[in-house]
Order: structure tokens, then sequence, then C-alpha cells
């Protein structure tokens, strides 16, 4: 009986590797923040950083649309 109730259970669809995801979200975003803060500008840094957080943007909002569907 608990088989079959488990068996038709949806599985999570949370992953304990999401937060970790959005901390490195945070991460690089207060990275670029502090980057273009800066007084001496690292044109690189800031463009990898800009990439960087996008990348990672687009995946946290796919990642919590698959939480809501």
């Amino acid at each position: 009986m608990l088989l079959a109730e488990a068996a038709v259970q949806e599985a999570s669809k949370f992953h304990t590797f999401d937060v970790f995801m959005v901390l490195f979200t945070i991460l690089i975003l207060v990275g670029v923040i502090r980057l273009l803060k800066a007084p001496q500008k690292n044109k690189f840094a800031i463009g990898f950083g800009i990439v960087s957080l996008i990348v990672f943007l687009v995946s946290d909002y796919a990642m919590i649309m698959n939480w809501i569907s």
C-alpha cells in the first residue's frame, strides 16, 4: 500500500543544487556591482561578469519556472 502511494506521488521539482545556483547568481551580481564602482575599470572583467550574470539569471528563471509548473 505504501509503495503504491509512493509510486503515484510526483517527484520533487526542487533540488539542493538550486540553492547554490541562486547564491552564485547573487555572488556574481555583487562582483559586477563592485567592478562598476571601482575607480579603475577593467572592461574585460566587467563584460565577462555581465555575460555570466545574464547566463545565471536566465538559468535561474528557467529553474523557477520549473518549480511553478
